[in-house]
């Protein structure tokens, strides 16, 4: 059975006013994940691990976008904190997409099969749920690579002082995409249309690809950013 939580505030625990984040709902969301029940798993985990790599990002470009200093890149950072939100609240649906994508994996799993009509029934309707349970997590890592280009782009915001949390938000992206990739793949290993497997595989594998690139590009200019000063 579904736990139906409100959506954790994870991210920075900051809000632009400076108010910190309720913990009680992110306590809440853990103790179901901790949990026997079906949901919420892997997938929904990674979809918050995305969700906080977006507010990472609009942290980042509402601090600098305060700054004088940064005035030159403040268009930017309007941008940014757009896009990031976007992304944000699209990992937010993203979760309860695929919380409900993967009970009705359950439910399918769960219907009788004693007769030859009953194990047809079943058979379509476990199949549907399986492709909906491969597609949500498969979205997801499409967001999850919108944001590490996204990291990218905020790298161009030449404030040293927060290079830390755009490599955070970089590696949290990639982590949500390696992490969405897996719930993509166990699907696909119950599946029976080889054609959507063959499809959802070859656009996964193109989304790795990317990010792998953007992630290495990413980590490499911030860890020279962070060398110490001579």
């Amino acid at each position: 059975m579904r736990m139906h939580l409100p959506p954790p505030r994870l991210g920075a625990a900051r809000e632009p006013s400076g108010e910190r984040c309720p913990v009680e709902t992110i306590s809440g969301y853990l103790e179901a994940l901790a949990s026997d029940r079906p949901t919420p798993g892997g997938g929904s985990a990674a979809t918050l691990v995305a969700a906080n790599a977006a507010a990472l990002i609009a942290m980042v470009a509402r601090i600098s976008a305060r700054n004088p200093k940064y005035a030159a890149h403040h268009p930017l950072c309007e941008q940014l904190i757009t896009e990031a939100e976007r992304l944000r609240a699209e990992a937010l649906r993203a979760r309860e997409r695929d919380e409900a994508a993967f009970e009705r994996v359950v439910a399918a799993s769960a219907m009788p099969k004693e007769t030859h009509a009953q194990q047809t029934t079943r058979h379509v309707a476990l199949e549907l749920a399986l492709h909906h349970a491969a597609a949500e997590p498969l979205l997801a890592a499409q967001h999850a690579l919108e944001l590490l280009r996204l990291a990218q782009t905020a790298l161009d915001v030449p404030n040293l002082n927060l290079a830390s949390d755009i490599g955070c938000a970089a590696e949290f992206a990639a982590a949500a995409l390696a992490a969405s990739a897996y719930n993509v793949r166990v699907n696909h290993r119950f599946m029976r249309d080889h054609d959507v497997v063959a499809t959802q595989r070859t656009t996964l594998e193109h989304y790795e690809r990317e990010a792998a690139t953007l992630h290495a590009h990413i980590r490499s200019t911030i860890t020279a950013r962070l060398k110490p000063k001579p």
